[in-house]
Protein backbone atom coordinates (compact mmCIF):
# COMPACT_ATOMS: atom_id res chain seq x y z
CA UNK A 1 0.00 0.00 0.00
CA UNK A 2 1.47 3.37 -1.01
CA UNK A 3 1.37 6.70 0.72
CA UNK A 4 1.41 10.02 -1.08
CA UNK A 5 3.20 13.10 0.17
CA UNK A 6 1.71 15.99 -1.80
CA UNK A 7 3.47 18.85 0.03
CA UNK A 8 6.94 17.65 -1.07
CA UNK A 9 7.05 17.00 -4.83
CA UNK A 10 9.70 14.45 -5.80
CA UNK A 11 11.63 13.93 -9.01
CA UNK A 12 11.22 10.16 -8.68
CA UNK A 13 9.38 7.64 -6.52
CA UNK A 14 10.88 6.56 -3.24
CA UNK A 15 10.82 2.89 -2.34
CA UNK A 16 11.38 1.37 1.10
CA UNK A 17 14.17 -1.03 0.20
CA UNK A 18 17.12 -2.40 2.17
CA UNK A 19 20.39 -2.55 0.28
CA UNK A 20 23.85 -2.98 1.77
CA UNK A 21 26.32 -0.52 0.29
CA UNK A 22 29.78 0.69 1.13
CA UNK A 23 30.10 4.38 1.98
CA UNK A 24 33.41 6.21 1.64
CA UNK A 25 33.77 9.72 2.99
CA UNK A 26 35.37 12.11 5.43
CA UNK A 27 34.09 12.27 9.01
CA UNK A 28 33.62 15.27 11.28
CA UNK A 29 37.26 15.19 12.47
CA UNK A 30 38.54 15.19 8.89
CA UNK A 31 39.46 11.49 8.93
CA UNK A 32 38.55 9.34 5.94
CA UNK A 33 36.30 6.36 6.58
CA UNK A 34 34.92 3.33 4.79
CA UNK A 35 31.77 1.75 6.19
CA UNK A 36 29.30 -0.93 5.17
CA UNK A 37 25.84 0.52 5.74
CA UNK A 38 22.22 -0.20 4.88
CA UNK A 39 19.61 1.86 3.10
CA UNK A 40 16.13 2.53 4.41
CA UNK A 41 14.64 4.11 1.31
CA UNK A 42 15.95 4.57 -2.23
CA UNK A 43 15.05 6.55 -5.35
CA UNK A 44 16.50 7.17 -8.79
CA UNK A 45 18.12 10.32 -7.37
CA UNK A 46 19.50 9.11 -4.03
CA UNK A 47 18.44 7.46 -0.82
CA UNK A 48 18.23 7.40 2.95
CA UNK A 49 20.70 5.23 4.83
CA UNK A 50 22.01 4.52 8.30
CA UNK A 51 25.60 5.65 8.88
CA UNK A 52 27.72 5.22 12.02
CA UNK A 53 30.34 7.85 11.16
CA UNK A 54 29.50 11.47 11.85
CA UNK A 55 29.25 13.54 8.66
CA UNK A 56 28.33 17.10 7.72
CA UNK A 57 25.27 18.20 5.78
CA UNK A 58 26.47 19.22 2.32
CA UNK A 59 29.47 16.88 2.48
CA UNK A 60 30.26 14.27 -0.16
CA UNK A 61 30.14 10.49 0.02
CA UNK A 62 30.96 7.81 -2.50
CA UNK A 63 28.58 4.85 -2.41
CA UNK A 64 29.67 1.49 -3.80
CA UNK A 65 27.10 -1.15 -4.75
CA UNK A 66 28.79 -4.46 -3.77
CA UNK A 67 26.72 -6.42 -6.32
CA UNK A 68 27.88 -4.38 -9.32
CA UNK A 69 30.96 -2.56 -7.91
CA UNK A 70 29.40 0.62 -9.34
CA UNK A 71 30.55 3.77 -7.52
CA UNK A 72 28.50 6.95 -7.30
CA UNK A 73 29.37 10.27 -5.75
CA UNK A 74 26.58 11.87 -3.74
CA UNK A 75 25.93 14.89 -1.57
CA UNK A 76 24.58 14.67 1.96
CA UNK A 77 21.28 16.55 1.97
CA UNK A 78 19.70 15.43 5.25
CA UNK A 79 20.94 14.45 8.70
CA UNK A 80 18.42 12.75 10.96
CA UNK A 81 18.61 11.71 14.57
CA UNK A 82 21.11 9.06 15.64
CA UNK A 83 19.58 5.78 16.72
CA UNK A 84 20.41 2.17 17.44
CA UNK A 85 21.27 1.48 13.77
CA UNK A 86 23.20 4.73 13.28
CA UNK A 87 22.32 8.19 12.03
CA UNK A 88 19.82 8.54 9.21
CA UNK A 89 21.58 10.28 6.34
CA UNK A 90 19.84 11.43 3.18
CA UNK A 91 21.97 11.51 0.04
CA UNK A 92 21.42 12.85 -3.46
CA UNK A 93 23.39 11.47 -6.41
CA UNK A 94 25.45 14.13 -8.20
CA UNK A 95 24.43 12.37 -11.42
CA UNK A 96 21.00 10.66 -11.46
CA UNK A 97 21.46 6.89 -11.66
CA UNK A 98 18.11 5.10 -11.69
CA UNK A 99 19.73 1.64 -11.95
CA UNK A 100 22.30 1.97 -9.12
CA UNK A 101 20.03 0.22 -6.61
CA UNK A 102 19.09 -2.62 -9.01
CA UNK A 103 15.50 -1.37 -9.22
CA UNK A 104 13.39 -0.30 -12.18
CA UNK A 105 11.51 2.57 -10.56
CA UNK A 106 8.60 2.11 -12.96
CA UNK A 107 8.24 -1.58 -11.98
CA UNK A 108 9.54 -1.66 -8.37
CA UNK A 109 12.17 -3.96 -6.83
CA UNK A 110 13.40 -6.94 -8.85
CA UNK A 111 12.81 -9.21 -5.85
CA UNK A 112 9.89 -8.96 -3.47
CA UNK A 113 11.50 -7.67 -0.29
CA UNK A 114 8.31 -6.21 1.14
CA UNK A 115 9.11 -2.85 -0.44
CA UNK A 116 6.53 -0.14 -0.41
CA UNK A 117 6.40 2.50 -3.11
CA UNK A 118 6.03 6.06 -1.86
CA UNK A 119 5.16 8.84 -4.35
Amino acid sequence: MGREYTSDPRRSSRIFHRVRVQALGTGLQGRKFREICETVMVSAHGGLLYLNHGVENGGLLVLVNPETQEELECRIVFLGDAGEKGQRVGVEFLTPSPHFWGIDFKQGPKQDGGAETVH
